[in-house]
């Protein structure tokens, strides 16, 4: 099993990456030696946005025009049979540069449209049906679901509804030491969930919403947020 992650953070000491270490490290937990591991960490790639010049749909190819390192990507994304997207919410969203990979990923479309599930999408020059996405993303913000609402209706039109999705609030505590007592929990079930997906291939949703659960509640996370 080849598991590409797509570290979106921009910040070396990413509060999201800490989930995402946690849930990696459930996933090496499972006595399988099989399982390869890649991150890339997309800040450091040179990902310019792309053109919209639609070469790529005419040379059917998977590649894109632009000789840059997403090409690579591309070919890894192929190859992988998991891809973890972790990143930050930034403008309710994704990070541009992430975006920008995520755009340049239509070399691995055609440009014929079908109807899928009651909504029009591109035919896919390559089989991405057997892949798995996960989607793990961190807020600075206290536990608000619409802060997440306009980013979970991006994802499911991207992923067609097929993709895992794990957002965790007031993320920013995972890199605060004084923290970690109401931390630890957070790592432990995500760790479990790394665990329970290369068991089951899935993640149950009662094990999501606990991940979900806020660790402080509004007034007392805005408070300390206010004072700094």
């Amino acid at each position: 099993m080849k598991i590409l992650v797509l570290n979106g953070s921009p910040k070396k000491r990413s509060d999201t990456m800490v989930l995402t270490n946690s849930f990696l490290s459930g996933i090496k937990s499972v006595n399988r030696d099989d399982i390869n591991i890649e991150i890339i960490n997309v800040i450091e790639k040179n990902i310019k946005p792309c053109l919209g010049c639609f070469k790529c749909w005419e040379n059917k190819n998977a590649r894109c025009v632009i000789e840059d390192d997403q090409n690579e990507i591309i070919q890894k994304y192929i190859e992988a049979d998991v891809i973890i997207f972790s990143f930050p919410l930034y403008g309710y969203a994704v990070p541009s540069h992430l975006k920008a990979v995520m755009d340049r990923f239509i070399p691995l479309n055609k440009m014929t449209i079908k109807e899928e599930n009651g909504r029009a999408v591109h035919e896919k020059l390559v089989d991405l049906s057997k892949k798995q996405a996960i989607c793990i993303v961190g807020s600075g913000f206290p536990n608000f679901n619409d802060n997440f609402a306009g980013l979970r209706i991006m994802l499911d039109n991207y992923f067609l509804k097929k993709e895992i999705n794990i957002f965790v609030s007031e993320t920013p505590m995972l890199n605060v030491k004084e923290a970690e007592p109401l931390t630890i929990n957070l790592k432990n079930n995500m760790f479990i969930a790394g665990k329970e997906f290369i068991e089951s291939g899935s993640i149950s949703k009662e094990l999501i919403k606990k991940i979900e659960e806020p660790m402080l509640d509004f007034n007392t996370y805005t408070n300390i947020v206010n004072s700094l």
